[in-house]
């Protein structure tokens, strides 16, 4: 134990957090009483005398197959946080050990609610395997603290069912390193939701393999990932806007205007091939991913025009449902043949609200949950008096690189909550099923992965709060930040900051191109290439989101600029050398025909450069 009692946090409790913060030191006897420090803070405690004693000798302790998943999870987990090995055993409890148990007769928890108990032993009971799993993650943040946890028992049950993030990898490449670190923080705070708008590479259709796509592989091995920390991983293809990732090559299917011009980012609803195309996609995905929702997206498809341009669409609504439709009917038609297609394979469909807009005679399919995001003339209030199931993703909770970023701190102090939607505050939690906050690449080149982790933390560990528990459990926000300090990181995150070679000037070398750069390590944890010519970049073809992401473009030396993030290089160790990864478009720099160039590893093999 020697080791962990090495990486165990100097400061433990929230009271020793507090002295960083100017809290009196007569102030933390008062939190002896207080229940323990984690995030989300636990929703109740009673107190007892005496302590858990974690130590050398503590086994898990699990008896049904449930159990000892939980149970094996945690053992790994431990490891990870450097807590030693812990065996799981079957029986026989003892001082010391932790107890997980499964009980589905314990109903009053509820399917994702627990029950722990500190004395002599530890307990976590769940109704559910989840319940117990969410109990582990508690413990886990306590022995973050301290080998020591202070007697009392706790019921904690969440308020809302779904507390979620909301990743858009669609065109700007998310790496997998950050993917994972992100799906261990949300399970350390009890997140549960993951929508992730993206490319899968596709067989079926090869012409829409340009990049910015995941390869299937990855895919399963993030939802396995998922799966193990109780994280249902949801796709989303947005359409019938906002297609231009996948159709750019498919004009056929593209929506023509009355100048004739196609709309590489519109999907033609009316075109039969159009919904055949979408929903193989659907069948692809499924694949690879196991979640039980599918996510359309539905918004912003008319952005930038209006239904005016294409007099096709209001014909074909009328067609279908009479000479009173509106263009809308179509667009809710589109949305409706999907949640069929979805639904038939077993998928619950979800949508974003601002295609709402009232204008539409036929209504949405029950059943479609609604993410309401931007405040249009439908409420949420109304949709939800229409029995449809709304969930928060309001804009306000928006993490966008280079553009807007929530402000968390006025959030916590407001004591916000899913309640409070853009453009209405109810009064009620009936029908809303929770709340996410969403990352957004408007400006592609704005921020780095490792800039966009800075904000996300606060930002995870706040969604958490407002959605399990009290959405301000302690009177400021620094306390409630200092909470974040207490537990750290979930087991297992890795430091993406971590550069592998000192600052200096190195010869790089691989088959047939070398070159002498001067390497300089950044803020956020990458290395500018600076040689005799200026600070290698990617630069040229098309700009998407203000990034080059065609494979092939030329990485050429450039005036360095320290703001510059096309600048900023990753060193990833590789066979006894160095990949080049760019920081924002995550393509690797290869020669090809005496030049550096960048390609995704499966187009060109990554180069592995040699560095003297």
């Amino acid at each position: 134990m020697a080791e962990r009692r090495k990486r165990r946090f100097a400061l433990t409790g929230l009271a020793a957090v507090l002295m960083l913060f100017g809290v009196p030191a007569q102030a933390t006897a008062q939190q002896q009483a207080a229940p323990p420090v984690t995030v989300p803070a636990l929703t109740n405690w009673t107190a007892e005398a005496g302590s858990y004693d974690y130590g050398d000798g503590t086994r898990l302790v699990a008896d049904s197959e449930a159990e000892r998943r939980v149970a094996q999870t945690l053992a790994d987990d431990l490891r990870d946080a450097g807590h030693g090995t812990v065996p799981v055993v079957g029986d026989g409890a003892r001082a010391g050990d932790i107890v997980i148990g499964v009980q589905s007769g314990r109903t009053s928890l509820g399917s994702e609610g627990y029950e722990l108990h500190a004395g002599q032993r530890l307990s976590v009971t769940g109704a559910t395997e989840t319940g117990a799993f969410y109990g582990t993650r508690t413990v886990l943040q306590l022995l973050a603290q301290g080998d020591q946890i202070p007697a009392g028992r706790t019921i904690d049950i969440p308020r809302y069912p779904e507390r979620g993030v909301g990743v858009c990898a669609c065109y700007i490449h998310v790496s997998m390193p950050w993917l994972e670190n992100l799906v261990r923080e949300m399970a350390y705070n009890k997140v549960n939701q993951l929508l992730l708008e993206l490319k899968v590479q596709s067989d079926a259709h090869p012409e829409a393999n340009t990049w910015g796509y995941y390869t299937k592989d990855e895919i399963r091995d993030l939802v396995a990932l998922g799966a193990k920390y109780h994280v249902e991983i949801i796709p989303e293809i947005n359409s019938p806007g906002h297609m231009d990732p996948w159709i750019e090559n498919r004009p056929d299917l593209q929506l023509t205007d009355t100048d004739g011009n196609k709309q590489p980012s519109r999907l033609d609803i009316t075109r039969p091939e159009a919904f055949d195309y979408y929903t193989s996609l659907i069948d692809e995905y499924a694949q690879v991913f196991t979640s039980t929702s599918w996510h359309m997206g539905a918004d912003e498809y008319m952005l930038g025009s209006d239904f005016a341009r294409y007099p096709h669409i209001v014909q074909y609504a009328r067609e279908k449902y009479g000479p009173g439709a509106t263009p809308q009917d179509a667009f809710v038609d589109f949305v409706n043949r999907v949640q069929a297609y979805a639904g038939a394979q077993g998928k619950e469909l979800r949508i974003w609200n601002d295609g709402l807009t009232g204008a539409n005679t036929v209504p949405v399919a029950a059943g479609t949950t609604v993410e309401h995001w931007l405040n249009v003339a439908v409420k949420p209030s109304q949709l939800i008096a229409q029995g449809y199931p709304v969930m928060n993703a309001a804009y306000a909770l928006y993490l966008v690189r280079g553009g807007f970023h929530s402000d968390t701190r006025g959030l916590y102090e407001q004591s916000w909550d899913p309640r409070s939607f853009e453009g209405e505050k109810l009064t009620s939690a009936d029908g809303i099923t929770g709340a996410k906050i969403s990352l957004w690449p408007d400006n592609g080149r704005g921020e780095t992965e490792n800039e966009v982790a800075e904000r996300l933390w606060p930002a995870l560990r706040h969604i958490a709060q407002a959605t399990w528990g009290d959405p301000q459990p302690d009177a400021t926000y620094a306390e409630f930040t200092a909470r974040g300090t207490a537990v750290g990181h979930a087991p297992g995150w890795r430091d993406l900051t971590r550069t592998p070679v000192a600052d200096g000037t190195y010869t790089f070398r691989t088959d047939g191109l070398s070159f002498t750069a001067q390497v300089q390590r950044t803020a956020d944890g990458y290395v500018t290439l600076r040689t005799a010519d200026g600070c290698l970049e990617v630069r040229g073809g098309k700009l998407t989101l203000n990034v080059p992401l065609q494979p092939g473009v030329a990485a050429t030396a450039q005036a360095c600029a320290a703001a510059n993030t096309l600048q900023r290089w990753q060193l990833e160790p590789d066979a006894g050398g160095y990949r080049l990864v760019n920081a924002i478009t995550q393509m690797t720099l290869s020669p090809d025909d005496g030049r550096l160039v960048q390609y995704p590893p499966d187009r060109l093999p990554s180069a592995v450069w040699h560095v003297s």
